[in-house]
């Protein structure tokens, strides 16, 4: 199976409901995005408490913005032997609720996207929820390198896929180092 093939297996070929739209060719890496969702979620402005994620490749001068893709068929939903993660079916985002959640990290060890992550000075563990239909991050991009998207056509989500594989396999193997930022763990 070769990466488009993954990536469209992994949610981009039908979607009934909002996702948020990851374009690396519009973004300049400038982490409003970042700052908007973690003020929005925890009140504080720090990018290592985001949501949303800058993927920063220096030796291609790219940054790539990487977030939870609401995947249709969420492996990481599979995986909790709690139930701690659902879909909610107004926003058809996946919910992750702390109450459920033991810590055994097999939805981080899982998604393929690293798009869950774990808060280890308050032990919870968290992901993007869409901002309940309205994401924080979407309105703060002004390039549109985030875009939110109600209903996505599978023509456009194939498109996006051959993008990212394309700019993947063009990489030279050394720039396969990469630096998601994020700074401090407070």
């Amino acid at each position: 199976m070769g990466l488009l093939d993954f990536m469209v297996n992994m949610g981009r070929l039908s979607i009934t409901m909002g996702k948020l739209i990851f374009n690396y060719e519009k973004c300049t890496g400038c982490r409003a995005c970042e700052l908007a969702c973690s003020f929005h979620k925890e009140g504080v402005f720090a990018p290592s408490k985001s949501r949303i994620k800058i993927v920063r490749i220096d030796e291609e001068g790219l940054d790539i913005p990487i977030g939870c893709e609401q995947c249709d068929s969420a492996p990481c939903i599979t995986a909790c032997p709690t139930r701690a993660l659902s879909r909610n079916n107004e926003t058809g985002a996946i919910d992750l609720k702390s109450d459920f959640c033991i810590g055994c990290k097999q939805c981080m060890v899982i998604c393929p996207f690293g798009a869950i992550h774990y808060n280890e000075n308050r032990e919870i563990f968290y992901k993007c929820d869409l901002c309940e239909g309205s994401p924080e991050c979407v309105k703060w991009c002004v390039t549109g390198g985030i875009e939110y998207c109600d209903e996505i056509e599978k023509v456009s989500k194939r498109k996006s896929a051959d993008r990212i594989q394309q700019l993947l396999l063009n990489l030279p193997k050394s720039t396969r180092n990469i630096d998601s930022g994020g700074g401090d763990k407070k």
